[in-house]
This record gives structure tokens, sequence and C-alpha cells, in this order.
């Protein structure tokens, strides 16, 4: 029977939420800055999208258009207001069974990625204590393109030394779920169903999951 070798995690969603504190920061922009406001529910279609794109598609939502410079400008703005409300983490903030089952993947001996398209991804792992459950770091200071583009995904297989064959991907995003597909690997979405239909498989979190419950879903003929 095949068997997994790696497993690669999206930070955001999967490990910590850190969604609210990104919503924060882009409303508290678009609030001062830009003259219009953002919901909630427009929130979640910035879920796995890079700090640039994610501007893109909020100027777009207001019908605002700036320059190159100021773009930049506001996007630095919005990182720093961000990293105000994250270096306020503890461990407390990581999400229910995530410690528990790095363990069992560590006791399991398949190797641990994260793969993320946040530049703080690593500030984020030690404010919470897990820094060093991780094998590979691959996140946004490490990649050239955005979820659903499975560079972050094939980086993370070839720093662990494993095919892509061999990992499964764990994303709470649309674009993290494509992005794990289009690199090959088996997918699991952490959310709900109706939103990730194309994971090959859907949990609500990783409270009480063995990687031996993977392997059967994932990887048995």
């Amino acid at each position: 029977m095949a068997e997994p070798k790696a497993f690669l995690f999206d930070l955001d969603g999967v490990i910590v939420d850190t969604a609210h504190f990104h919503y924060q920061a882009w409303r508290r922009l678009a609030n001062e800055k830009l003259g219009f406001d953002i919901s909630e529910a427009f929130n979640e279609s910035l879920k796995g999208v890079s700090r640039t794109e994610s501007l893109d598609r909020i100027l777009a939502h207001g019908n605002v258009t700036l320059d190159a410079a100021t773009k930049d400008a506001y996007a630095t703005l919005k990182n720093d207001w961000y990293v105000e409300l994250i270096n306020k983490m503890i461990p407390d903030d990581i999400l229910p069974g995530v410690t528990e089952f790095l363990e069992k993947t560590r006791s399991a001996g398949i190797k641990i990625g994260l793969g993320s398209v946040s530049k703080n991804a690593k500030p984020i792992l030690e404010r919470i204590g897990i820094l060093n459950a991780f094998d590979a770091i691959i996140d946004g200071t490490k990649i050239t393109k955005g979820k659903p583009d499975p560079e972050v995904f094939l980086k993370g297989a070839q720093e662990l030394g494993v095919s892509p064959e061999e990992c499964v991907v764990f994303e709470d995003a649309v674009a993290g779920i494509e992005a794990g597909q289009r690199a090959g690997m088996k997918t699991v979405g952490i959310g709900q169903p109706e939103i990730l239909t194309k994971a090959d498989i859907v949990l609500a979190n990783l409270n009480n999951l063995q990687p031996a419950d993977l392997q059967k879903a994932l990887f048995q003929p």
C-alpha cells in the first residue's frame, strides 16, 4: 500500500486562525485610507491570497485606483498593523488538535512542512511555540508566485526530499486546495465541505485525527 511521506500545512486557518487579524488590518486600511468598508464575507475571498493581490481585490471592490508607489506603501502599512496584532499571539491561539496531530505525525515518521504565502510565518510559529515542529518552512520570502500556483508546495516537497505524490496538503482555502492539486498532491480541506468542494477529503479541524486515518482515506488503491 502506498503511504504518505510528508504533510504540508498552510498556516492561516489550519495551524492558527489569523484571518480575523488580517481582516482587522485590511478593514482599518479601507476605512482610514480608502474611504469605504469591507465585510467579513468579502474578507473570505482574500483567504490564501498574497498581500499584493489582496490589496488589488480590495481596490477593485471599492472602485479605487492607486499608483504603484501608493499601493506599495499601503500594503506595507497594512502589514505593520497586522504584525502589531500577531505579536500578541500565544500558544493558546493554536487551533484545536494541531499540536497533538503534529506529534503523532512525527511519531509516525512522516516529515512536516509549512507551505504559506505569509511572510510572517516564522514569527507566528515562534510566538506560538511550534517553530521546531517543522522540517521545512516555505513562506512568502521563498516564493515568487502565490496560490493557486503550486510553487509553495513543490518547493516544500523538494526541501523535504520527497516526491509530490507522497505529500498531503492541509488547506482551508480554495486557492490552496487548487495549488496542492496542481502540485500533484493529495489534499485535505480544513473547513466547510460546501466551500472546499475539490479537496480529496474535508475535516472541520485536526482534532482526534490519526495519520493512519489519512493513509486509509487517501492512499488505499
